[in-house]
């Protein structure tokens, strides 16, 4: 391993997802300005947008949405193309 490339500040970090309030801690570097109490240790926060337990991927709740007919516009601009 190389010397003097990993960051020396690495500690236990809450991660907020705020669409669903699920809260997981893991080690981190990122800096952060707000903490976070959780089982009455104040850990550093971070908050996300999405995570593993609100993304659709994850949760199975995945749809195809097909706004404005992409799927057909792009058919039909190719369609010429076809032998």
């Amino acid at each position: 391993m190389k010397k003097d490339i990993h960051p020396e500040n690495y500690r236990l970090v809450a991660f907020k997802d705020m669409s669903n309030e699920e809260v997981f801690i893991t080690k981190s570097a990122a800096e952060t300005k707000e903490n976070l109490d959780v089982d009455g240790v104040e850990y550093p926060l971070i908050k996300l947008e999405i995570s593993r337990t609100s993304h659709p991927f994850y949760t199975g709740k995945a749809k195809l949405l097909d706004t404005a007919g992409r799927i057909d516009k792009f058919k039909n601009k190719y369609e010429k193309f076809k032998k």
